[in-house]
């Protein structure tokens, strides 16, 4: 699929999404579209997976007759290989096309004489039969409730139950008639057009965005930094995975991952990165994402990850419960960060569950740079005692959805190549304004990333900054104190000023003088007393 292919489908894509709004919030819409994008590519896998298995019997899957003795034994042989094979399955009458083609057909008649469809039972039954299809397999968990925000009863569809019918049935047969290729190696190009209407819901949702959304120039640094080396990585890790967008971003800047691992706590959330991992060609048996606290209630504490990315929720609150403090991820440091910024304390949890040749890179609030009583001594620690902290580096401001506030990038190693300095990087001009929000360009983060690996002084950019130092400054990490951006205002020369003002008051005078000539000519009195002739 060419580049242009890829744009016209992603516009395909939203032009449909803004069908369905109606008066919808963004939030709200994304789930119906997405869900049902999610759907036509459950159905076209398995139909080409089953086509796949009954070609040599000159057979298509969607032309099985379910009714028949011999139907329904060809149905249930894919059935167990599907399950076995995607981890789901649907019958011949459930797929995509089956539904929408029903939908869009004229056969049932209202009191009115009015004719119609009515699919929203059908529908519902479907969704529901893709989860039950897991049940008894290892993919249960990864599809268990997975359309449960999918509600087409809801009156955001429609005052009545026609009309809900209606546009659900409009949109279907629009998404049927856009095809998904999903021939072999093109799977990333559904992703990426599905990742791109996830961005396009988080730019109209407000503050909201940030609970499931990072941008993509943010996640690609953040990918580029935890595999600039290390490429081949076993256990991938985020704590507050949102959409699971930055996972699926490492993963594509590695050369290979194992499996991948996160957690969320919004139920909505959750599902979408279950949806984005599958629709990613993410095999269900190399994903382990969960829905819980992760401060609360960690779900991979027993495990050790290579690479760790997050985007925690800026400056959350938590429970900071001192029964925490026989908790190993916080006790060998004695404070627990406050109960009205969870920033440190999710660096906490990041570093007990971080391998020891492992590399972890997260975006904070610069308040966790300089903030003192627990957070500061929680940050001395982390220097001084564990010399895990890597790189500094600062954001521009007015980059994520829904906050202006300028942001850092932390890099924490356990075994650091050097253990006796910390490199920082000020990037917060590194940006191009585009209408409201600032923008990480390709060749800004290639800059960031080219100066972590060079761990060198540029000048007004980056600078290598000794533990010694560091200390000095009493742990303090604002990057103003390592990075100088001053910028000298050029010498006045006055002399030259004083000459200038000299002439413009001569021009003056002299303009003065011509006005009051004409005024003369005319028999008026001058606007100002003349001074010239």
């Amino acid at each position: 699929m060419t580049e242009e292919q890829r744009r016209q489908l992603q516009q395909q894509l939203w032009n449909i999404a803004n069908t369905l709004r109606g008066k919808m919030n963004a939030d709200e819409f994304r789930d119906y579209i997405l869900g049902f994008i999610f759907y036509k590519y459950l159905s076209e896998k398995v139909e080409r997976f089953a086509d796949s298995i009954l070609e040599q019997d000159g057979l298509k899957f969607a032309t099985i007759d379910e009714q028949t003795a011999e139907g329904a034994e060809i149905v249930q042989a894919v059935h167990e290989a599907a399950v076995t094979e995607l981890g789901y399955f649907l019958k011949p009458s459930e797929l995509f096309h089956a539904i929408a083609m029903k939908g869009n057909s004229q056969s049932d008649s209202d009191t009115d004489g009015e004719h119609y469809n009515f699919i929203l039972p059908d529908l519902t039954r479907i969704l529901k039969n893709i989860e039950q299809s897991t049940l008894g397999t290892d993919s249960a968990d990864d599809f268990s409730n997975l359309f449960e925000d999918l509600d087409l009863t809801s009156s955001k569809l429609g005052a009545t139950e026609k009309a809900k019918n209606a546009l659900v049935t409009k949109v279907l047969v629009h998404l049927d008639k856009i095809d998904f290729s999903l021939t072999d190696g093109t799977a990333d190009v559904l992703g990426d057009a599905y990742e791109y209407l996830i961005g396009e819901f988080a730019s109209g949702a407000g503050k909201k965005a940030g609970e499931f959304y990072t941008p993509q120039p943010v996640s690609t640094l953040l990918a580029k930094l935890v595999t600039a080396q290390n490429k081949n990585i076993k256990k991938l890790y985020d704590p507050t995975c949102g959409s699971g967008s930055l996972l699926l971003r490492v993963k594509r800047e590695a050369e290979h991952v194992d499996k991948i691992y996160g957690q969320e706590l919004n139920r909505t959330t959750y599902n979408l990165a279950r949806m984005n991992m599958i629709l990613h060609d993410v095999h269900y048996a190399d994903f382990d994402i969960r829905q819980e606290d992760t401060l609360e209630h960690p779900q991979h504490r027993e495990l050790r990850f290579d690479a760790i990315v997050a985007n925690p929720p800026f400056s959350a609150h938590w429970s900071a419960n001192p029964l925490f403090m026989s908790d190993d991820r916080f006790s060998v440091y004695g404070k627990l960060a406050p109960s009205s910024k969870a920033d440190m304390a999710f660096v906490q949890h990041m570093i007990y569950q971080l391998a020891e040749d492992g590399t972890m890179a997260v975006v904070l609030p610069h308040g966790v740079l300089f903030r003192g009583a627990a957070e500061g001594h929680i940050r001395q620690y982390l220097i001084a005692q564990m010399n895990c902290l890597d790189a500094v580096i600062g954001l521009p401001a007015n980059i994520f959805y829904g906050t202006s506030i300028p942001t850092c990038v932390l890099v924490f190693k356990k075994c650091r190549r050097n253990p006796h300095n910390i490199l920082f990087i000020d990037a917060s001009q590194a940006f191009d304004k585009v209408k409201t929000q600032n923008l990480l360009r390709p060749q800004h983060i290639e800059k960031i990333v080219e100066a972590y690996l060079a761990r060198s002084d540029q000048d007004k950019f980056s600078h290598v900054a000794s533990l010694e130092t560091i200390k000095a400054n009493d742990y303090n990490l604002n990057i103003p104190r390592y990075v100088d951006t001053f910028e000298a205002e050029a010498e006045i020369d006055l002399n030259a000023i004083a000459e200038q003002l000299q002439a413009l008051e001569a021009q003056s005078q002299q303009t003065d003088a011509t006005i009051a000539a004409y005024c003369r000519e005319l028999g008026i009195a001058p606007p100002f007393a003349a001074t010239g002739k």
